[in-house]
């Protein structure tokens, strides 16, 4: 795929590892497929390639007559933007892909990757708070920040103004990574250009958007799961009662990562959400002496049953398909079980697991019709596990 065209493999000749890319570029961008979808698909086909080849047939029968994934073409341009950028793409497969990320059970497929991958390496800590922190929260920030390095961590952020931008610049040169919530070359706020910038050159910058995309609301919860994901703990600063920063806070918990917070006065609404989250059972922080402790201490880190599962899906992958796969229900039955998951599913999020206990189903029988409806946009498929019906 060099400058950027698109060279696949012919029927005669071997796939390359560039045509993997390619397929697994394609597979993730193509129209209602997210992270969870896509390791069901090439758990279930075995490969991107096979995925791609089952989606019309999956889509039409979910009722969607004119599926189509997403083209070679389309992602082709996009490695080349990337190649342009100076970016690189890394797929789970690679070396280079962050280790703690592949513990997730919605685990990105690929990220783009640009900077040093070195920081990835060591121990990273999430660092997070209110974009209009006050000038103690941002001196707490930059404190915490430069202590951390000295020690030997990376610190993750997202890349916001306030709290974010604090920890990333006093974690320069070098050990901090920046988690984009859009493509990598937007760099979003404005301000922070700079700062991204030489975070590009001597740190880490990550996304798993496509290159070009210019952020919504919808992709910072996307954002703060990987920031939570990389991290062994993440500490917030300062944060609202509600705010991004919290959310990331119930990322990391569901992750499986420690949760710390720095207190402030109880009047200062940006110190109400820590506050909380101490009351909670978040580790007060006071220095970094205190996160490292709370670290020593801490368990290590283990997949939760939902990742345990996705190597042995991934390793059933291999199995020839028509070994694999039991013989189809009757469309009369299919028809039958989407009705009870809808009829179980609202507005509000439902966890998967909560869901198949309450269908009293095999969740081998009920995974695959959840990947049918979301490509048919019946069901919305959120971070942690969750699921909704579209409002």
């Amino acid at each position: 795929m060099a400058d950027g065209r698109f060279t696949g493999s012919t029927p005669c000749t071997p796939a390359t590892p560039a045509d993997d890319a390619l397929n697994r570029l394609r597979l993730i961008r193509s129209p209602r497929i997210g992270p969870v979808t896509y390791w069901r698909l090439i758990a279930e086909h075995g490969s991107a390639s096979a995925a791609l080849d089952a989606l019309p047939g999956i889509a039409s029968a979910a009722g969607l007559a004119d599926y189509a994934p997403c083209p070679p073409e389309t992602a082709a341009a996009e490695i080349a933007a990337g190649n342009r950028l100076g970016a690189r793409l890394v797929t789970s497969d690679m070396l280079a892909y962050p280790a703690p990320l592949s513990e997730l059970p919605d685990a990105p497929p690929l990220v783009w990757m640009l900077g040093d991958p070195a920081v990835l390496a060591r121990p990273m800590v999430g660092l997070v708070g209110a974009r209009n922190a006050s000038s103690l929260g941002l001196r707490i920030a930059r404190r915490l920040a430069g202590e951390l390095r000295e020690a030997g961590f990376t610190v993750v952020s997202g890349l916001a103004r306030g709290i974010d931008a604090a920890a990333h610049e006093a974690a320069l040169p070098g050990a901090t990574v920046a988690v984009q919530a859009g493509g990598l070359d937007v760099l979003y706020p404005a301000e922070n250009a700079d700062l991204a910038r030489r975070i590009g050159e001597t740190g880490c910058r990550l996304s798993e958007q496509p290159i070009g995309l210019q952020p919504a609301p919808r992709h910072f919860p996307l954002r703060n799961r990987l920031i939570s994901g990389l991290s062994r703990a993440v500490v917030v600063v300062e944060a609202a009662s509600r705010s991004g920063s919290l959310i990331t806070a119930r990322n990391a918990l569901d992750q499986g990562r420690e949760v710390l917070a720095v207190p402030g006065h109880p009047f200062d609404a940006r110190s109400g959400g820590c506050n909380l989250l101490i009351r909670d059972g978040a580790t007060l922080v006071r220095s970094a002496e205190d996160v490292i402790e709370a670290l020593t201490a801490a368990a290590p880190l283990r997949p939760s049953p939902a990742v345990a599962a996705r190597p042995a899906a991934a390793a059933a992958a291999s199995v020839p398909p028509k070994r694999r796969r039991a013989p189809s229900p009757a469309l009369r039955e299919i028809a039958a079980l989407h009705r009870q998951i809808l009829d179980r599913l609202g507005p509000s999020p439902l966890a998967e697991d909560q869901l198949i206990r309450d269908l009293a189903l095999p969740a081998a029988a009920v995974a695959p019709e959840l990947v049918t409806l979301e490509l048919a946009g019946r069901i919305l498929r959120q971070p942690g596990g969750l699921l909704s019906r579209p409002n």
